[in-house]
């Protein structure tokens, strides 16, 4: 037999939409962190060339400085250089003149200037008076100005400073400019520029891949929600739809008779009635679940009253209130109370009865004439532990993990029979979960289960208020 598998659309364009919110939201969370770290790596590019800089500029003040402490007393005639103040540099060349010539004197003068410097002396008016070292060309240069930083029609980098001049009878001489060339300032910047370009280049790479795998992982549990609350609204429909086609059956039967007589109006109103009852307890368990998920969220215990509340007590009530079922079911009900003291615990009793009384009935319903269902309560520690044991048809191990979920039956045709909605477990849990307690289950197909309680106890030396 062949077996034709036919897309399905609707699944198709869920897969899509979850695509593109998880390609969304990786572009949104790539791109704020590039953004952030394209920011970053500027103000740190910014910080380092600027304290490069700053130690470039801090030493060709020291050289200008030493050079103006030196001139200024031996200077005399403003915008005129003595004989000694040329003797103070290298390769001096006066303007409209022939260069000095070097001596080994002022080659071993200890303020001579690198290779890269230059030495520029200008009059009041700030003409040039005389230059020495490697002039830059192709600058407009301005004498009044404490510092410049210069680019020349090559793309040369300079930094200069300039200082005014005084003579010996404190007028002004004129300034002296020093100021260095920076080849090693734009090497410099170009292989950092290149760090940080590709730094941010790998960066980026690995900021992509790291954004759609968290948005992967961001996207799964609401995929999982999504497809929880899809399988939800199926199975509760489905489960709606029954007793609905039933009324509605019962119903236009009912009307297609030309004559209803009152025996058969009366068994049609007990049928609608007790497909209502099926509906009315449907709904019920339903609008529980969902005000107890907004607590297991929010762990939040305000939305309900809680009281002190007797386990022992609890144990009792239940076992005689379930007694006459287990008679009529021709099972046997035991209870055992393993603690000489009451178990308290905080909580809502009519939840917690809720509790108890559904993995009961649940014990019950599975086990056949002449078993026999125990209740036994203990204390482990801080915890309370009642178990509910019984010796009927048992859980496989597939069902095991699945008996939790809502609306799942173990054995689907009996529950139905018995009028199980499959929300009996679910609700269980969800109150256990409440209380900070939780449920543990053991089984063996055809020998029995064992669903455990697991809940807090606090002190019991106060009153009891159950």
């Amino acid at each position: 037999m062949f077996k034709l598998n036919l897309p399905n659309p609707f699944k198709d364009n869920q897969n899509k939409l979850f695509g593109q919110t998880r390609w969304r939201l990786a572009t949104w969370y790539a791109g704020i962190m590039g953004a952030i770290l394209a920011l970053s790596g500027l103000g740190v590019y910014q910080a380092v060339t600027y304290a490069h800089r700053l130690t470039i500029l801090k030493e060709l003040e020291l050289v200008a400085n030493n050079l103006h402490e030196t001139l200024e007393p031996i200077l005399e005639k403003p915008g005129k250089l003595t004989p000694a103040a040329t003797t103070i540099f290298p390769n001096l060349c006066l303007v409209d003149t022939e260069c000095s010539p070097v001596t080994e004197e002022n080659q071993r003068s200890i303020l001579q200037p690198r290779a890269n410097y230059y030495i520029r002396l200008l009059d009041p008016a700030g003409n040039l008076v005389a230059v020495s070292g490697k002039q830059p060309k192709n600058l407009r240069l301005n004498g009044a100005k404490y510092q410049q930083d210069l680019v020349d029609a090559d793309h040369n980098h300079y930094q200069q400073v300039s200082l005014m001049l005084h003579n010996k009878d404190f007028k002004i001489w004129g300034y002296l400019q020093v100021g260095r060339n920076l080849p090693e300032y734009g090497l410099y910047i170009i292989r950092l520029r290149l760090i940080f370009l590709t730094g941010l280049l790998v960066v980026m790479i690995i900021l992509i891949i790291m954004s759609w795998w968290l948005a992967g992982v961001a996207m799964q549990p609401i995929r999982q929600s999504y497809q929880l609350l899809q399988q939800f609204t199926a199975d509760a429909a489905h489960e709606l739809r029954t007793p609905l086609a039933a009324i509605r059956a019962t119903v236009e039967s009912s009307l297609m008779m030309p004559e209803i007589r009152d025996i058969e109006a009366r068994e049609t109103l007990q049928a609608v009635g007790r497909q209502n009852g099926r509906l009315a307890n449907l709904v019920a368990d339903l609008l529980m679940l969902c005000r107890m998920e907004p607590q297991l969220s929010a762990k939040s215990s305000d939305s309900i009253s809680k009281e002190r509340v007797s386990l022992s007590h609890l144990t009792e009530d239940i076992a005689e209130d379930f007694a006459s079922l287990a008679i009529k079911s021709e099972i046997k009900l035991v209870t055992q109370i393993l603690v000489f003291e009451p178990l308290i615990i905080i909580g809502n009793y009519e939840q917690l009865y809720r509790l108890v009384s559904n993995l009961v009935v649940n014990a019950l319903k599975y086990t056949t004439a002449g078993g026999q269902v125990r209740l036994i309560l203990s204390r482990r520690a801080k915890y309370a532990l009642l178990q509910i044991e019984d010796n009927g048809i048992g859980i496989s191990e597939e069902d095991l993990k699945k008996i939790f979920d809502r609306f799942y039956r173990v054995n689907s045709d009996r529950s139905r029979q018995t009028g199980g909605s499959g929300l009996g477990l679910s609700i269980a849990q969800a109150i256990a979960q409440s209380h900070e307690g939780k449920i543990e289950v053991e089984s063996q197909l055809g020998k029995g289960s064992t669903f455990t309680i697991s809940l807090p106890i606090i002190d019991n030396k106060s009153h009891l208020k159950i």
